[in-house]
């Protein structure tokens, strides 16, 4: 069965509302990086991060699943191996009925001890994360995502998942941003690499098909054209 990996990115969650970019400024969301993003942060004021990513959670519980995420479900209901590698952590990949999805950066909805990161919880509905609130071991819990500064310990099997595919999607991410452009080079050198981003005739570089539309737009019109096919290959609408 050929095999679709995708990458998706911040481009692809902004178009269900949520607010993933930082700012020019350094800024996300009002706050520094450094403060609600980092190692450093968290132990300076732990405080003012859990509050950060519960109003990051709020977010994501209210946004729902946009044209692209559906698109890419119902191209794997109809047969077809689809894997998601996403530097996202919102759940709407998931909600749209993906089944392979895997979250490089973590997943808000989730947990983790401060001691021991194998310690991992899901969040009932609703449920933020205080202070006090302590993993089985004790230690303070914090939000389950990567930080900058931090190891993203499934990048290892997100290259072989891309090693594998029999073509690429990347979906709302620059390729010159890691680590997006070092995993679209772990395909086969044969492989059709495809990126979808409005600004992707700017962004793309050589050996990767562009496709300058929104990641709704795009994705949407792939997915139509290999399900009309029953086949994985470069569009003709895209072929020079």
């Amino acid at each position: 069965m050929s095999h679709l990996v995708v990458l998706t990115g911040a481009g692809v969650s902004a178009e269900s509302g949520i607010r993933t970019f930082r700012d020019g400024n350094g800024l996300w969301e009002n706050h520094r990086v450094e403060d609600v993003a980092t190692p450093e942060g968290w132990h300076r004021d732990p405080e003012t991060v859990l509050a950060f990513y519960n109003e990051r959670r709020r977010q994501v519980r209210a946004a729902q699943p946009n044209a692209a995420h559906r698109a890419l479900a119902a191209l794997e209901s109809d047969g077809f191996r689809v894997s998601i590698v996403t530097q996202n952590i919102d759940d709407l990949h998931e909600r749209a009925g993906s089944r392979s999805v895997l979250h490089l950066h973590g997943e808000i909805l989730k947990a983790r001890s401060s001691a021991d990161p194998r310690l991992i919880y899901r969040l009932d509905e609703d449920q933020e994360i205080r202070i006090g609130d302590h993993c089985d071991r004790g230690s303070q819990l914090r939000p389950h995502v990567v930080w900058f500064g931090e190891s993203v310990p499934l990048f290892p099997t997100a290259c072989e998942l891309v090693a594998e595919a029999d073509l690429v999607l990347v979906v709302g991410t620059s390729l010159a941003v890691a680590p997006a452009s070092g995993l679209v080079n772990e395909a086969d050198w044969h492989v059709p690499r495809i990126l979808v981003d409005p600004a992707a005739a700017e962004l793309t570089p050589a050996g990767i098909t562009a496709m300058t539309t929104s990641a709704t737009e795009g994705v949407s019109q792939l997915v139509d054209y290999w399900r009309q096919h029953r086949r994985l290959e470069l569009p003709d609408f895209l072929a020079d």
